[in-house]
């Protein structure tokens, strides 16, 4: 299929197929949404607000497929919590969204909404950085989707001992009340519908931090869920054309590839590096959406660019260092025996 077909000259085709191998990489080894690099790159790049945001959703949902289908040939994706952490999130999201139209009615959405985002991100991202950074795991190769004792964050020991009936035996051999899922689910989800985003960055380290689960299943079960939620959310702008072939297109020909890599890697880097990593990340999005609030604020549209240079190029170093470290692990012969499913 030519660039010609698109309607997109050969250099930008070829630019953003380049952007989806960078984005679905992070998209397959974090299990955290693109639209967060690709709607405001498009909106720099001229793009109209809602072509841009529906063509990011539309990319996300695709990469999270092929994702996801990565995830389980490496038998990290719980279905069954996939499916309870959708019921929670969607009873969450409405109720954050009635608080957003709540503040929108106020006058305060966009300055609330930033300062929550900025704080988020930012408080997230130095706790998942210092507690892997501490070394407060056994230090080797943790690709093992059952869950060792002396790695589960003791919040989530203190939440597995709730014994609270139904109880609900989880992937890794957690066992959890079913209230508590839904709760956390909830949680995660009230973030998401008031700060208007895929939430993947809060849902990641919940499953983890709060329910115990370990990191490559808890990466795969929230791609898993991106699926459902990017596919409705995707149809719905469909429906109105707002989305943008000559964009998704070239951008899943990239992610494709970037995507299974991603995943891949998940069973090749040692845990702690991939909880470095994705503080890393979210400390410098917090980095990129303080910059762009203060050049909104102070009307100063160079700060707007500076503010994508800074998530773009976090970005690529973030790939480049995960691209390395498996590299790194494949050498060294630590990676795992058997990665295929089960």
């Amino acid at each position: 299929m030519t660039a010609e077909l698109f309607g997109v000259a050969g250099p930008l085709l070829a630019l953003f197929a380049g952007f989806g191998v960078l984005i679905g990489l992070l998209f397959g080894f974090f299990g955290m949404g693109g639209s967060f690099l690709v709607t405001p790159a498009l909106m720099v790049m001229g793009y109209d607000t809602d072509v841009a945001v529906a063509s990011g959703l539309a990319f996300v949902f695709a990469t999270s497929v092929i994702a996801t289908l990565k995830h389980r040939d490496l038998g990290q994706v719980d279905y069954k919590l996939g499916v309870l952490m959708i019921a929670g999130t969607t009873a969450g999201i409405e109720v954050g969204k009635l608080g957003l139209h709540a503040l929108q009615a106020m006058g305060l959405a966009d300055t609330v909404v930033s300062i929550v985002y900025v704080g988020l991100l930012g408080g997230i991202g130095a706790f998942i950085t210092y507690r892997a950074t501490r070394g407060g795991g056994d230090g080797g190769i943790s690709h093992d989707t059952e869950a060792d004792a002396d790695d589960i964050p003791d919040v989530a020991k203190q939440i597995q001992s709730y014994r609270v009936p139904p109880m609900m035996e989880l992937r890794g051999g957690i066992t959890v009340s079913l209230w508590l899922i839904l709760v956390v689910a909830f949680a995660t989800g009230l973030l998401s519908g008031f700060l208007g985003v895929g939430g993947g960055f809060i849902r990641m380290p919940a499953l983890f931090y709060l329910i115990g689960v370990p990191v490559p299943v808890a990466v795969g079960t929230d791609l898993f869920e991106i699926v459902f939620s990017g596919g409705i959310g995707s149809f719905l702008y469909a429906m109105d054309g707002a989305v943008d072939l000559s964009i998704v297109v070239p951008l899943l020909a990239g992610s494709a590839f970037g995507a299974r890599l991603g995943a891949a890697a998940t069973s090749l880097v040692d845990e702690d590096e991939i909880k470095v990593y994705f503080g890393v990340m979210l400390l410098l999005g917090a980095l990129a959406v303080a910059v762009r609030k203060v050049g909104n604020v102070a009307d100063v549209p160079v700060l707007q660019t500076v503010s994508l240079v800074i998530i773009l190029g976090a970005a690529t170093l973030v790939a480049g260092a995960v691209v390395v470290s498996s590299i790194r692990a494949l050498r060294s012969g630590n990676a795992p025996a058997a990665s295929a499913a089960d």
